[in-house]
């Protein structure tokens, strides 16, 4: 189940970036990709981040069946980013929706 509720919040979360034209048709670079920093920020924006490195790394641990993070805080980052930017609310809001989806007691 919350492997199921996890994925729909993935698709919701590609869906918002696609919408608001944060979603990129080119991958970030290969040392971009490496980056060791919270987030990817010193090398990568926060929504090339989410499509590339998130979005993957949360399927892939769906697909393997293995166990899903557990403490997890995203919505704060783009909260940080991108309070400025009504557009951009419902994103945010998706992404809070599945901080709590994720934190809460298994």
């Amino acid at each position: 189940m919350l492997y199921r509720y996890t994925q729909t919040k993935l698709a919701q979360i590609a869906s918002e970036l696609k919408q608001t034209g944060l979603w990129s048709a080119t991958a970030p670079s290969v040392e971009a990709m490496a980056s060791t920093a919270p987030f990817a920020c010193d090398l990568m924006p926060f929504e090339q981040w989410l499509q590339f490195i998130f979005i993957p790394r949360m399927q892939a641990l769906i697909d393997a069946g293995q166990a899903l993070p557990s403490q997890i805080a995203i919505a704060p980052m783009a909260e940080h980013l991108w309070s400025e930017q009504a557009a951009l609310a419902p994103l945010i809001s998706t992404l809070n929706e599945l901080d709590i989806l994720l934190n809460e007691p298994r």
